[in-house]
């Protein structure tokens, strides 16, 4: 597949944001200001209670919102509604960022996940980017999702993020051998990912260099903010999703 415009550009982190400034994380400010820039997108989706897809990182609404509680406990107006600590923004769903976009810069889509075999956002999310005429490619953490895409969606551009250790405290619960098979693509046959978004500071390895030499594949890296990890992209990696700093 080619998806050549995924690494013509760097790619702005949950957009191009600076909390000082006002802008928010995966904000439509954020959005525009990355448009404006001539920068990709990188975004996140999280589940409502009734069935769409939200444009937001965590799975909980305490760090940034005035809220509390679960995302996936309201409905896509409960969310809408809510007011962000420090901006005047308010969340959008994928297809309002869709309609904003437009296709003016291409967009990377991850799907949050908590591996536990739930689909159902990953069919919403299909569903609507079957009418995106823009640049868009669709990745996770999870393969689950990417391995459904694959089978029921083959013409979206699908990827995997992953990196090699998986040790930070938001790993903590998941099984050591999965892990390993996780860093190692095991899912491959299942998955066959038409890119890798991969941990910068694991550049490179087996993974990233056999994709890129071997398969012909690209690799962007995440998230790249010192000179050190943009020497290190530079090197291993075809693209940069990038914050706290313009390329």
């Amino acid at each position: 597949m080619d998806a050549g415009w995924l690494t013509a550009r760097p790619i702005a982190h949950r957009g191009l944001h600076s909390a000082g400034a006002g802008v928010l994380e995966n904000c439509p400010a954020a959005f525009v200001a990355a448009i404006d820039g001539n920068y990709a997108i990188e975004c996140d989706v999280q589940p409502t209670a009734d069935g769409e897809a939200v444009v937001f990182h965590d799975a909980t609404l305490d760090r940034l919102t005035q809220a509390t509680g679960r995302v996936d406990a309201r409905t896509a107006a409960e969310l809408k509604a809510l007011s962000f600590k420090a901006t005047g923004d308010r969340m959008v769903t994928l297809g309002e960022l869709f309609d904003l976009v437009a296709g003016r810069v291409p967009l990377v889509v991850e799907i949050k996940s908590e591996f536990d075999g739930r689909l159902d956002l990953t069919r919403r999310v299909a569903t609507l980017a079957r009418n995106y005429l823009g640049p868009l490619a669709i990745m996770s953490f999870d393969p689950g999702p990417i391995a459904w895409l694959k089978q029921e969606a083959p013409g979206l551009v699908r990827g995997i993020v992953a990196e090699s250790t998986y040790s930070g405290s938001h790993w903590s619960r998941m099984h050591p051998v999965m892990k390993q098979e996780l860093a190692a693509l095991a899912h491959f046959p299942q998955t066959d990912p038409h890119f890798l978004s991969w941990r910068v500071a694991d550049l490179p390895n087996a993974a990233t260099v056999l994709y890129r030499h071997a398969l012909k594949r690209p690799v962007i890296c995440w998230t790249v903010r010192t000179d050190d990890e943009r020497v290190i992209a530079a090197r291993h990696a075809d693209q940069v999703t990038f914050e706290g700093y313009r390329p």
